[in-house]
């Protein structure tokens, strides 16, 4: 018999990613989705197109359907929870709607599983924005970035929480919640705090999602905004790197029930805007459109993961270096610019 998984916000970009992965390796996929993101209809489209009757779609909000989400869960083996607000500007202009969305949302995911008879793993995408600005860090630079002297093998599960931004609260308190019921209730939970993920299916804005914005945007000859002085370092992880946690975290759900693993491309995939900008140039062979503006609230000069926890538990570490990732979300950008020009003013 067939296993069954529970993706919420599954019809958004590692959403439909992680939809494809499981299905290629015959779970039972159901997508449980309000369909408020940009994309989300286009990424149903193409999962049909791709693997028609192999997942069922539940549209609805986690935070407001609780009745729809409990019956989604009650058939499920496993479930990665996806669904949420996810731009740090956006929960500053609408604090709110990012509470209800992330945290309530949450707890309703969690509650729907304490309720249940099958209690499903639980594997929740959290943030490292928990961890805040690391101000007690000292920030170094050279030429091309900034880099934290104290974290050389990036920051580690062990660093103190400090949320920052409403999002970060939000999350932050989803991520903590996800993490007692493990221990209260004895739920199969496990919390990934997710760096800067990217590949196909990713409609990025400006707001959020990075990599894939300034990939579009320089595919469309558009202009970009640089917050700050472009020297800020991300570690970015190619989406099918994530795919294959997410999977191995629920084949070896004991090993790391009621854990927090950082899950992140780590010290050997980190990126400057400065050095990424000319690696996507070369790739396209067309000049990025750039302009520079003040450093963004909540936004961290320098955010590297360590991830040697989450190799020394499940065996995991990223395949896919930033230029083959860039290679595969460039193609899919150049080749779907008619679905992408919908949504570019």
């Amino acid at each position: 018999m067939s296993q069954r998984i529970l993706i919420t916000g599954g019809a958004g970009f590692i959403g439909v990613n992680t939809a494809e992965h499981f299905i290629k390796r015959g779970w039972k996929v159901l997508i449980f989705d309000n369909f408020s993101r940009v994309g989300a209809q286009d990424n149903v489209k193409w999962l049909g197109q791709h693997y028609k009757d192999k997942f069922g779609i539940v549209k609805g909000d986690v935070a407001k359907d609780f009745s729809k989400l409990q019956k989604a869960v009650a058939g499920a083996n496993a479930i990665i929870h996806l669904a949420g607000q996810v731009a740090v500007t956006t929960s500053v202009t609408n604090p709110r709607n990012d509470f209800e969305n992330n945290a309530l949302g949450t707890l309703n995911v969690l509650e729907a599983i304490r309720l249940s008879k099958n209690k499903p793993t639980l594997i929740f995408a959290s943030t490292n924005k928990v961890y805040g600005g690391l101000e007690g860090a000292k920030v170094s630079e050279n030429k091309t970035r900034y880099y934290l002297p104290k974290f050389k093998s990036g920051v580690p599960e062990t660093q103190p929480i400090d949320f920052h931004s409403p999002y970060g609260c939000s999350k932050g308190s989803a991520d903590q919640y996800v993490r007692d019921y493990a221990r209260i209730y004895g739920l199969d939970t496990v919390v990934l705090r997710q760096s800067c993920i990217y590949g196909p299916h990713q409609f990025g804005i400006e707001d959020q999602g990075w990599v894939a914005w300034f990939t579009i945007a320089n595919v469309f000859n558009k202009k970009v905004k640089i917050y700050g002085t472009g020297k800020q370092v991300r570690d970015i992880l190619y989406i099918g790197d994530l795919c294959r946690v997410y999977e191995m975290a629920i084949k070896n759900i004991k090993k790391v029930r009621g854990q927090i693993l950082n899950i992140g491309g780590g010290p050997g995939n980190t990126l400057s805007l400065l050095e990424f900008m000319p690696m996507l140039e070369k790739m396209t062979a067309t000049r990025l459109r750039v302009r520079f503006g003040e450093v963004r609230p909540g936004d961290q000069p320098v955010y590297i993961s360590d991830i040697s926890k989450a190799k020394r538990l499940l065996g995991w570490q990223p395949k896919i270096n930033p230029k083959a990732g860039l290679k595969k979300l460039t193609k899919w950008v150049q080749e779907n610019k008619k679905i992408l020009a919908k949504y570019l003013s």
